[in-house]
């Protein structure tokens, strides 16, 4: 409920200030990077979220937005409801009416593809029951775990001695990413069908319920407790009803989703740019509890923001007991003015995370109010976990650590993003391998990575020569990467990757960044007041100078890039890229496109000058052709690019 609460605010803020609006904002995200241990799989169109209501005002406020945006105000519109799972979305891709992939949704746009394990999951069919299947299909869906099956898996982990899952949808997210298909397999997981996403060769019904149905008839789980209705009153009634069957349903649910049944109309209104238009997730209020603060406790995350933690006596909120809850920042503890021994309201916000939304000063016992231990909380001025002075931002609630690559609660999270793709790529560096490394002792921060030896990383577990020699000539390769991505390496906070890329061609230099003012830094495209402070305190923190000096002599970056701005043969220009190429990755192929002068889009748009497609392009490939775009092959892209014709 807080975050839902937090994001609308930050929506708000930002359409009121469109120039704070970034790409890794919140509301332009849908989930999280997809894991390593996967296959990725490019989604043809995006898995997005839903916008949240909470109220009946804000589900009147939906339906005027529809119907003002349909030109049909004074209209009844149709409604398309059903319950909101608690589980994990998912995405099924049939050809020929053969389940042949599936996939998480991951950050919306690249999920991990999971088809093994779903392929374990008895409730989703491998062949659709119909003798005229379409050419493609693609399913969107929810998987969970039924209530029952919860209980039986927490049963057994119990008599096991092993440690009970929270909750089902923890356990369903769990189950579903495990490397071993049997596991998944012994858990018993569910699946329902909510939506499409893309189909050839049949034609949809036109509506989203008649959909539904069709789906079902191909013997894909939909929900029975779905409807039609009109209007905000019919929304209500089916949210009231289906309040009065959740405690009775076998699978967790959080809300009632509505969707605009015709999809014409869907198609009309579109999308924003992290949620559709049409549709809308109500939600159901939190759970809410009484209980004292014990202690406030300071935790330091993998990216070094300090999180104060209310320690709780033990109370039962929507079916757990919750010893711990967030109290998110300084600023939120202050405003609900918490203090050890108050009596507190904790919810689980979502029904999943635990949260003190009220201190109840009424119940502050007398004798604690002159006590130092029980007044007002104060954030500490130095890192609970290394001592390295802590920042904050003008602008932001965060405070952080300022010794970003030593730290060891960060310090994990500093040497994967330093190994990844964009940054210094080394080969072979995944999550497992960095958790022994660190866990052992053998690195502490990004430098020690130059000075393992062969024998060291063979010695780890499951690790055999040949991959150890594999990981040191991995390590070794990335020496002398250019300035920029060094740059974005280092994991400043607020300079990505294009950012970093400016630094370079501004600076030339690791030294002259270092040493620039503010004035100098802003003397960046794109570098305002907020990024050139958070520049500046890295620099300053000492801990991170000695790191950068250790790096310096691994030779792990070229100092002297070129200043001059991009070639500009195709600026302004933009390019959509879709479906696998036979050579180039997308990365590669998108840092060909930057390195002329243009842009990667990740949409189509009558504004998209180029459409470079590969092996089973979708739904991008389809609406170019609608749009009779200039749609290249590889070897025409390739073309393009080499003999620079004028872009027309």
């Amino acid at each position: 409920m807080e975050y839902d609460r937090l994001l609308r605010e930050l929506q708000g803020l930002e359409a009121a200030h469109p120039h704070l609006l970034t790409p890794d904002s919140p509301t332009q995200r849908v989930g999280a990077a997809p894991l390593e241990d996967f296959a990725q799989v490019v989604h043809d169109v995006p898995m997005l979220s839903l916008n949240n209501a909470f109220s009946e005002d804000e589900v009147a406020a939906f339906d005027r937005r529809a119907r003002e945006g349909l030109e049909r105000e004074g209209d009844q519109l149709e409604y398309a409801v059903e319950p909101k799972f608690d589980g994990l979305a998912i995405t099924l891709r049939y050809k020929h009416g053969v389940f042949v992939r599936g996939a998480t949704r991951g950050d919306g746009t690249t999920g991990e593809d999971v088809t093994a394990n779903l392929r374990t999951i008895r409730a989703i069919p491998l062949r659709l029951e119909t003798d005229a299947p379409p050419a493609l299909l693609e399913v969107r869906g929810e998987v969970l775990m039924l209530r029952r099956d919860f209980d039986r898996l927490n049963q057994e982990a119990r008599e096991r001695g092993e440690k009970a899952f929270a909750n089902p949808r923890n356990a369903a997210a769990g189950s579903l990413r495990q490397l071993d298909p049997r596991i998944t397999a012994r858990r018993h997981l569910h699946f329902f069908a909510y939506g499409t996403a893309g189909i050839e060769g049949v034609k949809l019904p036109a509506t989203h319920s008649a959909t539904m149905d069709w789906l079902a008839a191909l013997r894909l789980p939909v929900a029975r407790q779905r409807d039609v209705v009109s209007g905000v009153a019919g929304l209500m009634a089916y949210f009231n009803e289906l309040g009065t069957l959740r405690a009775g349903l076998p699978f967790d649910i959080d809300g009632a989703v509505y969707k605009l049944n015709l999809l014409a109309d869907q198609e009309r209104l579109g999308f924003v740019a992290r949620a559709p238009r049409f549709a809308i997730a109500h939600k159901y209020p939190a759970q809410e509890e009484l209980t004292v603060v014990e202690a406030i406790e300071v935790q330091v995350g993998r990216t070094g923001v300090l999180t104060p933690v209310a320690r709780l006596q033990p109370v039962f909120v929507g079916g757990v007991t919750v010893t711990n809850a967030t109290l998110h920042n300084e600023d939120e503890v202050r405003r609900r003015d918490v203090r050890v021994g108050d009596t507190v309201i904790v919810r689980r916000a979502g029904d999943v995370i635990p949260e003190v939304v009220a201190s109840l000063p009424e119940r502050r016992p007398l004798r604690d109010l002159a006590s130092p231990l029980h007044g007002p909380f104060v954030m500490p001025t130095a890192c609970p976990v290394c001592g390295a002075p802590v920042q904050r931002l003008d602008g932001e609630t965060a405070t952080r650590c300022s010794n970003t690559l030593e730290c060891p609660a960060q310090r994990k999270q500093a040497i994967l993003h330093f190994a990844s793709r964009r940054a210094m790529d080394i080969e072979g560096l995944g999550d497992k391998l960095v958790e022994q490394l660190v866990d052992t002792g053998l690195v502490r921060t990004p430098a020690d990575l130059y000075t393992l030896q062969t024998e060291q990383i063979a010695g780890l577990e499951r690790m055999a020569r040949k991959s150890a020699e594999n990981l040191k000539s991995g390590i070794e390769a990335s020496r002398r990467r250019p300035l920029a991505r060094f740059i974005f390496a280092l994991g400043i906070r607020q300079v990505g990757e294009q950012t970093a890329k400016d630094l370079a061609r501004h600076f030339g230099k690791l030294d002259e960044l270092a040493a620039a003012d503010d004035a100098a830094l802003r003397q960046v495209a794109d570098v305002g007041p907020v990024v050139a402070a958070s520049i500046t305190a890295f620099f300053l923190e000492s801990h991170n100078r000695d790191v950068i000096e250790a790096l310096r002599r691994a030779e792990a970056w070229v100092d002297g890039e070129a200043r001059a701005a991009a070639p500009a043969r195709f600026a302004g220009k933009t390019f959509v890229l879709t479906g696998t190429l036979p050579n180039l990755s997308r990365d590669q192929a998108k840092a060909m496109i930057e390195a002329v002068g243009g842009k990667a889009a990740g949409s189509v748009s009558g504004k998209t000058d180029y459409v470079v497609a590969g092996a089973e392009a979708g739904s991008k490939l389809a609406k170019a052709q609608q749009l009779n775009l200039r749609i290249l092959d590889e070897s025409g892209f390739l073309q393009l690019l080499d003999q620079g014709d004028s872009p027309s």
